[in-house]
């Protein structure tokens, strides 16, 4: 069973990773906890059980050398036993857990479960050969399965291992000392597989001292890395390494665990239905999806207990470090497994209609739901949840969609002006806390987000009106900003012109699948040539005209009728092309242009300017405040 693996002495220089003996591990008086809804015990006999017991024969058999060995050359058998190779199991992870005073220690398996529940069956199967030929070692071997009745308050601390719920009820009899005669479960058949391969293994080899080798092996040369988080709290790190970043437990999988478990801990009822009832779906294949790339991607229930534990904590979630924070949150603030749920499903919800926009309310709330995950600003997500989350009596739909326009426009005016991103979480935070201050002052939630976003500090400052014009008439757009954020922004001021004119038909776009196109190419030298002008000016003039190029003034978007064939040619040739693409109302006022260089599209993004700022305005009250 050793895999190889090699297991750091440390995790970022804080966990020491003990490598112990099983009589170190086992022998403690301590009751290992598997949490309630961990997956079912998988392991088996072709899989693991028979390379399991062969790794325990050759361990003894190394032993049984190494003792004769010594016996021949006079040696202390003793010395000779500390110089055989161990056998390496892994590693097992556990999180420390309330106990009452004077009683035996808790500790949940967290990771490890399967590896640890057939260390025990072993052990038993084991001990019922011991028990068969009265050995004296019996008493030794049963230390790791029971521990003594003398420190066992509650009767269940008896049991070295306490399985998830839906084996409890088998387990008192797969670890007591007669042999069980159900069939069909796995444990069963572990603890007889083993017996029964010891006794073969002993039977086979009658003149030696095998039986009490195996012991001694199982007790000695059998290790684990046992990580205990009493100390450390970094379990997804841990994770990642022990798995070797491939599979390993989700912030979710822990969360789950942690929640169900302090719930029967506490003696709390209908876990069960509790957990079909809230937890199930986030165990369906949808919620574990990775969304976002690179070292940001995460399940997305991972992205949404990060998005919960920041609205109700007040404090800024770390995806990467979610379990530790999710549990010293639940320490602080103790509640019902219940109401944890419940409330875990509410922003589910939520959730779901923010990530489907389609399906909100008004399209207001869909329109900037949609945006703001097309730009990816993430850290606005809390917030959005908690809005949700709220009744009508206290945040009525319009109210809503005043709130959650100023986010839009606030994020939206940002991106348009460059400005930098650093500090986002911690800023969404802030006006998260100030508008649930003033829910609990009976104030306007609304009004307490749009002050929020409008007193930021500099850094932070929502742009204004001239400053969108400035980024307009002076920044690069084109190979600065993805294309698909240009999109998003000719296809708001595009929807926002068709709004307000009433001669234009109804005409729907999907801007998503529209291209963009330079009205002056970036090829422009051959078709667009700048005159008869001295070396100095001519080099002048290209500068200006290469800057001008990229700016957001000669984009549009087209659609794939568009004859692409003379995007490089004349203004004359172009023009045409654009009155067959006037449907789309940012190329009205192109198509009509009797020409087109730097002044044309200096005059264009200042327009287009304009009606950015009636997408996204920027001064505005709630309903309930106009």
């Amino acid at each position: 069973m050793n895999k190889g693996n090699h297991v750091p002495r440390e995790f970022g220089g804080k966990l020491q990773a003990d490598t112990l003996a099983l009589k170190s591990v086992l022998g403690l008086e301590r009751r290992y906890v598997i949490p309630t809804f961990q997956r079912d015990y998988e392991w088996t006999r072709d899989g693991q059980w028979q390379l399991l017991h062969e790794d325990l024969l050759s361990a003894a058999e190394r032993l049984l050398k190494a003792r004769d060995r010594a016996d021949a050359l006079g040696e202390p058998r003793a010395r000779a036993d500390q110089k055989v190779t161990p056998h390496f199991l892994g590693a097992i992870v556990c999180d420390q857990l309330p106990s009452s005073t004077g009683g035996v220690d808790q500790r949940a398996v967290i990771d490890g479960q399967q590896r640890l529940t057939t260390l025990q069956l072993l052990a038993r199967g084991i001990l019922d050969v011991l028990l068969e030929t009265g050995s004296p070692r019996a008493a030794q071997v049963r230390r790791l399965i029971q521990n003594p009745a003398d420190v066992a308050i509650d009767p269940l601390d008896r049991f070295k291992l306490w399985p998830r719920r839906k084996d409890r009820e088998v387990w008192p009899s797969v670890v007591a000392d007669e042999v069980p005669v159900a069939t069909g479960h796995p444990y069963y058949e572990a603890r007889a597989f083993f017996a029964e391969q010891t006794r073969i293994a002993v039977k086979a080899a009658p003149e030696t001292e095998l039986l009490d080798a195996i012991v001694d092996a199982f007790l000695g040369l059998f290790k684990l890395v046992v990580i205990d988080l009493e100390e450390n709290d970094e379990a997804q790190v841990i994770f990642e390494v022990l798995n070797g970043r491939q599979t390993p437990l989700s912030a979710a999988d822990l969360v789950k665990n942690l929640l169900f478990l302090r719930g029967d801990l506490s003696g709390e009822a209908e876990l069960d239905q509790l957990y079909d009832q809230y937890w199930a779906p986030f165990d369906e294949p949808w919620w574990k999806t990775t969304v976002g790339t690179g070292h940001a991607a995460r399940g997305r229930r991972d992205v949404l207990l990060s998005a919960w534990l920041t609205a109700v904590s007040g404090e800024e979630a770390s995806v990467g470090h979610l379990y530790s924070q999710v549990r010293t949150y639940l320490t602080d603030h103790p509640r019902a497994t219940e109401s944890v749920l419940k409330e875990l499903n509410e922003y589910a919800t939520a959730y779901l209609t923010v990530y489907h926009p389609e399906q909100a309310e008004s399209p207001v709330l869909s329109q900037a739901y949609s945006r703001i995950e097309r730009i990816r600003v993430l850290t606005a997500v809390p917030l959005f949840l908690w809005l949700r989350t709220l009744p009508a009596e206290v945040l009525t739909l319009a109210d809503h969609e005043s709130a959650v326009a100023a986010i839009e426009s606030w994020v939206m005016r940002r991106m348009i002006t460059g400005a930098n991103t650093r500090g986002y979480g911690t800023f969404f935070v802030e006006v998260l806390k100030a508008a649930q201050t003033a829910r609990e002052a009976g104030n306007s939630v609304s009004q307490a987000v749009i002050d929020a976003l409008g007193s930021a500090s500099t850094a932070l400052a929502w742009p204004t009106d001239e400053d969108v014009a400035a980024a307009f008439a002076t920044n690069k757009f084109y190979n600065s900003f993805t294309q698909e954020r240009i999109r998003l922004v000719l296809g708001a001021i595009d929807k926002q012109l068709q709004t307000e004119n009433p001669r234009t038909e109804p005409a729907n776009f999907d801007y998503e699948r529209l291209q963009i196109e330079h009205i002056m190419p970036q090829s422009w030298q051959t078709h667009w040539p700048l005159g008869a002008l001295d070396p100095a000016q001519l080099e002048l003039a290209a500068q200006h005209r290469r800057s001008a190029v990229h700016r957001i003034g000669n984009l549009t978007l087209v659609t794939s009728r568009f004859n692409q064939g003379v995007s490089n040619f004349g203004w004359d040739a172009k023009r045409p092309e654009f009155s067959l693409q006037s449907s789309l109302q940012l190329n009205k006022a192109v198509s009509t242009s009797d020409q087109w260089d730097e002044s044309t599209i200096q005059l264009r993004s200042e327009q287009l300017a304009d009606a950015a700022c009636r997408v996204w305005v920027r001064s505005f009250k709630p309903a309930s405040s106009a």
